[in-house]
């Protein structure tokens, strides 16, 4: 089986075309960058361009990662267009291909959920989005179901994921960076916030099943059930590096509208998939400050 991945070339995206070709598919990744990176090189907001791409040839599934993740983004307007506008492109070009893909696999956000009361999130519960970025991912999923009568749409809700070679500007690995470079004292935003984290490589095996599974017209949330607060992480790396960094809190960091709590419930992806196979933090945190060590050392 051919398999489209858009954002192929970002960091869930080389997890993801991994998991695929060890798994036996065939992988067609999608960069906006034509750099030589990536199979195939278009801007999912160039509506003609995606069309032409996508419509010259068949995959049978895709897998849609391509958007701006970082909350914080600074040019919010880009964030709506690509995140929004570049998911109807794809998916108008899916559809008006003479043979549609089997599966269509749309990566959301738990951040739709926003500051929920409930203190497990299930599916059910209303989506109360905080920021533009959680905005954007909530638009982007009302607007794919006018696609569901011509596409076999699977949207996906990842509560936070990391690993190694995430970017520095997300929260563990700024962290994971700090104690790699053995550096004595970090600043950091909120330290009340409460995050369930994944394993990046476990996030892609489910987005794998699901695109095995097909069940069209239904949103799953992908997470592990546990929550841990910055101290929790901090405690974890000291362990590890053998000294524990001073932590000082930078004003500029804390953001108004930030998702204080964010604990997922998997029951429904668990009964679909039977899955029940997930690292626990401390060996995610292990491994990417083991590589981070490496690295900065080998600098």
């Amino acid at each position: 089986m051919r398999v489209l991945v858009t954002g192929g070339e970002g960091f869930t995206g080389r997890y993801m075309r991994a998991e695929l070709e060890a798994s036996g598919y065939e992988v067609v990744s999608v960069s906006h960058r034509d750099d030589g990176t990536a199979d195939m090189a278009f801007d999912l907001c160039d509506r003609q361009a995606v069309l032409d791409a996508v419509s010259s040839f068949h995959v049978d599934a895709v897998v849609h990662l391509a958007a701006i993740a970082f909350v914080a983004h600074g040019d919010v307007e880009q964030m709506y267009r690509v995140n929004i506008v570049g998911t109807r492109n794809l998916l108008e070009a899916l559809a008006a291909n003479p043979n549609p893909p089997r599966a269509v696999l749309l990566a959301s956000s738990a951040n739709v959920y926003g500051n929920s009361d409930v203190e497990v999130i299930d599916e059910q519960v209303a989506a109360k989005p905080a920021n533009d970025y959680a905005v954007s991912k909530l638009a982007m999923e009302y607007m794919a179901r006018t696609w569901m009568d011509r596409l076999p749409i699977v949207i996906a809700r990842p509560f936070n994921y990391t690993g190694v070679g995430q970017s520095g500007q997300f929260l563990i690995p700024k962290i994971v960076g700090h104690y790699a470079r053995g550096e004595q004292s970090i600043e950091l935003g909120n330290l009340d916030v409460i995050r369930d984290f994944q394993d990046v490589r476990d996030v892609v095996r489910v987005y794998r099943q699901l695109l095995e599974l097909v069940p069209a017209g239904e949103t799953y949330n992908l997470c592990s059930g546990v929550g841990h607060s910055l101290g929790a992480i901090i405690d974890i790396l000291s362990a590890e590096a053998g000294y524990r960094i001073d932590v000082n809190v930078n004003p500029k960091f804390v953001r108004s509208n930030e998702v204080v709590r964010l604990i997922g419930d998997a029951g429904k992806v668990k009964a679909l998939t039977g899955d029940r196979e997930r690292r626990d933090l401390v060996a995610t945190l292990t491994w990417m400050l083991r590589d981070a060590s490496a690295g900065a050392r080998a600098e």
